[in-house]
């Protein structure tokens, strides 16, 4: 199994964005995929786009209308969806410290769950690529550690389990996973044509996204309050 992982923005930052997303799909055929979007980047983006390494959905240089039939042709890949999200508001007190987030340890949980409804799986390797990111207040090593052992329990014996992140701009599965991240974060933080984009999507889509720490606030209301005096 091959599975390639992105977020949404940053965790702590752009109060225009209420939802943090970290949006994951998976595909029989990675190849495939990688060189269908370099061939759509090269014969549909405007010439001063064409041969970056790397367009986010973001950029400025893709109009809407672009935007939208890119978001068609990576729905014709096959590429099968499982995505998680959060309001950054609900953002737990385990993960804050002096009115900072630990956002290292939180992007690390946040991984974790959402991978987490692959399994388990009879599939003998579970191999998974994410964009390259800082991590702060863990370390690049411990990240691996902690998803590879929450994978592990729930795998066969002596599976092939590889967790590496990756410069996004070599490799164009991650920078699909941008994309698919972008659309259903745009429909979550209800962007302009956040709808449009999420109905491309949704046939691709393995179940609901996941909404972390949603009823965190209400469960441990009497907890939380003796802990913040």
């Amino acid at each position: 199994m091959y599975i390639y992982l992105d977020e949404t923005g940053q965790i702590v930052k752009n109060k225009d964005e209420k939802y943090f997303l970290v949006g994951t799909f998976t595909v029989g055929d990675p190849r495939r995929t990688h060189k269908r979007f370099i061939s759509w980047k090269h014969d549909r983006f405007p010439k001063k786009l064409r041969y970056l390494p790397e367009v986010k959905f973001t950029n400025n240089g893709i109009d809407h209308k672009l935007r939208i039939k890119t978001l068609k042709e990576i729905a014709k890949l096959d590429v099968r969806i499982r995505y998680g999200f959060f309001k950054k508001e609900n953002t737990p007190l385990d993960y804050r410290k002096k009115r900072r987030i630990r956002t290292g340890h939180l992007y690390t949980d946040i991984v974790s769950k959402i991978l987490e409804s692959y399994l388990p799986s009879i599939d003998g390797g579970f191999r998974v690529f994410c964009d390259a990111r800082n991590l702060k207040g863990i370390k690049r090593s411990e990240f691996k550690s902690i998803i590879t052992s929450n994978i592990a329990s729930q795998m066969p014996p002596k599976s092939n389990i590889q967790i590496e992140m990756l410069d996004s701009t070599t490799n164009a599965n991650i920078q699909i996973a941008d994309w698919v991240c972008g659309a259903l974060g745009g429909y979550h933080n209800r962007k302009k044509h956040g709808k449009e984009y999420f109905d491309i999507l949704k046939n691709n889509l393995l179940g609901e996204g996941v909404e972390l720490f949603k009823d965190y606030w209400s469960k441990n209301q009497k907890t939380q309050s003796k802990r913040l005096r």
